[in-house]
């Protein structure tokens, strides 16, 4: 029996798995570019419903909320920005984070024929759908950014860290997107779990509303549930433009390094007998 800290074969496992993502870069990028254009094939405006529908989406929130509920935030020194670059700071990464988990869930049944053959590297179908999502993400964070630009004339010294807060992500996509897809291929009601917490979890996560507005007898869900820090980091970046949640970055460190690994080595285990299920 191994024991948890054989820190040896740790390493090795987390080395093949940056070694295998490295050496199918290509495959991966390709599977990932067919997938986009894929999804709306036949379509009049193609690929631009990849844009349309997130963007009608965030539109439907902001109107919801700032218009109908009024919410007014911004302002202030603890507050800088307005509601509406408030909420969209930390609803942007969760779209792209519950795609992932969407697509994750099945992508593994869904491509069978592939699982089937010996030669082709498993391993990059829960990753294309990752960076399918990702695409998305940027391209809002970047509209974003822009309106912040417009409206303020001024971008903090905090976007300087966006490339650490991607990668963070992407490692903590990879890493639910892993486990998700080893485990749902076995267990096919996974998907419909998924589902139900997208749909509920953007609600239990401080993005339509501060923390301090939680009652107290609630706010503890706020800290139980792990993609609330991943919310806090990127409203430090993208709306406070400081560090106002610093606890929130080790932990979401943390989280990101541990699931990435974990998911790996969960599918590295589950993935040998994916073939006798499917």
């Amino acid at each position: 029996m191994k024991s948890p800290f054989d820190f040896k074969n740790h390493f090795q496992a987390s080395r093949e798995i940056f070694a295998l993502l490295t050496r199918h870069r290509q495959l991966t990028w390709e599977m990932t570019k067919r997938e986009i254009s894929d999804r709306y094939a036949g379509q009049v405006f193609g690929v631009l419903w990849t844009i349309g529908h997130p963007l009608i989406l965030m539109g439907v929130y902001i109107f919801i909320f700032a218009v109908v509920f009024k919410m007014r935030i911004g302002g202030s020194r603890e507050l800088p920005l307005n509601y509406t670059t408030y909420l969209l700071s930390g609803l942007i990464p969760w779209m792209a984070f519950q795609e992932s988990m969407s697509k994750g869930s099945t992508v593994i049944i869904a491509n069978a024929n592939l699982v089937k053959q010996v030669v082709f590297p498993i391993e990059i179908l829960p990753v294309k759908g990752v960076i399918a999502s990702f695409v998305t993400q940027v391209i809002y964070l970047a509209i974003l950014v822009i309106y912040v630009l417009a409206a303020y004339h001024l971008l903090p010294l905090m976007y300087l860290l966006i490339p650490v807060l991607f990668l963070l992500q992407i490692m903590a996509m990879i890493g639910v997107s892993y486990i998700l897809s080893s485990v749902g291929t076995y267990f096919r009601d996974l998907k419909d779990f998924v589902q139900v917490f997208c749909t509920v979890g953007v609600y239990i996560m401080p993005i339509f509303y501060l923390p301090t507005m939680v009652p107290a007898l609630f706010r503890p869900v706020l800290y139980i549930n792990p993609f609330s820090y991943l919310v806090w980091c990127y409203q430090d970046v993208f709306y406070f433009g400081r560090f106002e949640h610093p606890w929130a970055w080790v932990i979401f460190t943390a989280l990101s390094l541990g699931v990435f690994y974990v998911g790996y080595r969960i599918f590295r285990k589950l993935k040998i007998m994916f073939g006798n299920v499917l």
